[in-house]
Formats: structure tokens, sequence, C-alpha cells
């Protein structure tokens, strides 16, 4: 058996509160207050409490699926990027940038959820850019 308690960030909010993630055998088992963090002194909301969850989900997607003949199939990773590309380059070439928008999600970290808004400003040309967890 091995037990292994991991000191991480927590990915919901801008916050940075930190928590221990409880993991047996490589499994996620739970979530426990960090008591020495200065942002959250070993107190957690309710999504830091569960953030170990989703991890394990057998309802969680791990390869890309793309629509054909109606049916959604698994594709590459190389295909469904392609086709995602080809897909926004027409749309910003066709109506301009600002036919774009982008919804940068909670369960990735600060910094992945700035190279997305990086990505839709520089990249892209949109200011249309919103998150689900602002505070």
């Amino acid at each position: 058996m091995d037990y292994r308690n991991t000191l991480t960030t927590c990915t919901y909010c801008g916050c940075g509160c930190n928590f221990f993630l409880e993991s047996l055998d490589g499994r996620l088992t739970g979530t426990i207050p960090c008591k020495t963090s200065p942002v959250n002194e070993g107190k957690l909301c309710i999504k830091g409490w569960n953030v170990h969850q989703f991890v394990q989900s057998e309802k969680r997607l791990t390869k890309p699926l793309m629509r054909k003949n109606g049916e959604l199939v698994e594709v590459s990773w190389d295909e469904a990027l392609d086709f995602a590309a080809s897909g926004l380059k027409a749309v910003k070439e066709g109506t301009g940038p600002d036919a774009v928008g982008f919804l940068a999600s909670a369960k990735v970290t600060n910094e992945e959820n700035y190279l997305m808004q990086k990505f839709a400003r520089a990249g892209v040309g949109t200011n249309n850019i919103d998150h689900c967890a602002r505070l």
C-alpha cells in the first residue's frame, strides 16, 4: 500500500489556496487543507474540498472526439487540432476576429488561463474572453 500527500494549489479561482491531495496506490482519494498556507489558513471552499473528484471521473474525456456521419468517433490529437484550427481560421477570415469567443476554465491553472487570454487577444485578435470563476 502506497499512501502519499502531495502539496498543490487549487485551480478553481485566483485565490491560490493550498491543500494536499491524498493518494492511495496512485489513485486520488481525498483533499486535506494546508494549515500553514497564508492564503487559506487551513480552510477550503466546497470546490476545494472536492477538487480531487473530477480527475478520476468515468465521464471525463481522455481522447478527442469528432462528429462524423452524425456520430462521435475517436480521432487523433493531430486531426482534432487541425480541424479546430482550420475552423477558427475560417471564421476569423470570413467574419472577423470578434466573431470568435473564448471561455476559460476553472479546472486549469492561472498560468494556463493567462495563455488562453493571450491567445485570444494576441493570436486571434479578440477581447471576447470570459472565465467561469471570476471573483
